[in-house]
């Protein structure tokens, strides 16, 4: 399905020089941000306490959160689970008191506002599980980037698997970036979000791979980078549809969804804008300045007779 079909080729790699020297900048800046002000992590991988809460009546998170503010902790995670009547909140590690303190206080906060406020369940959650969470979500990273690595490289060959996963890694390492800079808060579900970047944008960089390898089989007379510039140029309209339909989701899930679902959604917006931007001039660029030819994906076929011994059958 097509809304539209462009008739003139877009010249896209007359300008992939200069975008992806603005993406290294970017990406360097990504790095400094995470090296100098590291990221604000959730207490899932710093440690905390669940507290699960009942009311007699729904009850609105803004007044919970209210309730949490005064106590002084300044980003907490509130949230309804099962019905509008149950809330639950994650509390951060603070210097000076326990768990139960925690919960004790933030009980009488909460009951101040609704004597009716009832306790469900309490748990802690220890620093030794978080450095278990964030070596288990690097270790899915590693394995995410593997297996991409070795699909590309199976599927097409080693030169365009190594610009997919450069372009992928820029993703990842510019929404690390983001969240660095602005020290929004890091958790389970951000890291979700980022792994799920890196097989979206995957997918747009093996769709324009595809099409560069059927122009190749196609037009024999075009060099490597009218090739690549007509295979994204076809792949415009199905692009639009794609990531338009997406971003239309995912910023549903950004403006309406609230609090719980903001920073998830929030990561997946800057990913797929990025990962437009990459796959379309990130992995072909660098797949072009490494040196793609058509004999790496179209085999050369012998005619008949070619390559025979000239003196078969000769009598000496």
């Amino acid at each position: 399905m097509e809304l539209f079909r462009l008739r003139r080729t877009i010249p896209f790699t007359r300008h992939m020089l200069v975008l992806n020297l603005i993406s290294f900048v970017t990406f360097l800046a990504a790095v400094f941000f995470l090296v100098t002000r590291g990221l604000h992590l959730s207490i899932e991988f710093t440690g905390g306490t669940v507290v699960e809460v009942a009311y007699t009546q729904p009850v609105d998170l803004a007044q919970v959160r209210s309730a949490v503010a005064g106590l002084g902790y300044s980003d907490v995670a509130v949230q309804h689970f099962g019905s509008a009547r149950d809330v639950m909140l994650r509390l951060p590690l603070r210097e000076g008191a326990s768990s139960s303190q925690q919960t004790e206080e933030l009980l009488a906060a909460l009951r101040a506002q609704d004597p009716t406020v009832t306790l469900r369940r309490t748990e802690f959650v220890g620093p030794q599980v978080g450095r278990e969470l964030v070596e288990g979500g690097l270790l899915a990273l590693a394995f995410v980037i593997g297996g991409i690595m070795i699909y590309l490289a199976v599927r097409f060959e080693w030169k365009y698997a190594v610009a997919a996963i450069i372009a992928n890694l820029h993703d990842v390492v510019i929404i690390l970036g983001f969240f660095a800079f602005f020290q929004w808060e890091f958790s389970l579900a951000v890291l979700a979000a980022v792994l799920a970047v890196l097989g979206y944008s995957v997918n747009e960089s093996v769709v324009i791979f595809d099409r560069i390898r059927e122009t190749f089989r196609r037009q024999r007379k075009m060099t490597v980078r009218e090739v690549i510039d007509h295979a994204i140029t076809s792949t415009m309209s199905r692009t639009i549809i794609t990531h338009g339909s997406t971003e239309a989701m995912v910023l549903s899930m950004l403006i309406f969804g609230g609090p719980t679902l903001y920073y998830f959604a929030l990561a997946l917006t800057i990913g797929i804008l990025f990962g437009i931007y990459s796959s379309v001039f990130v992995a072909s660029g660098v797949a072009m300045w490494l040196g793609i030819r058509r004999e790496d994906l179209v085999k050369a076929t012998k005619k008949p007779g070619e390559g025979d011994d000239p003196n078969a059958g000769a009598v000496v």
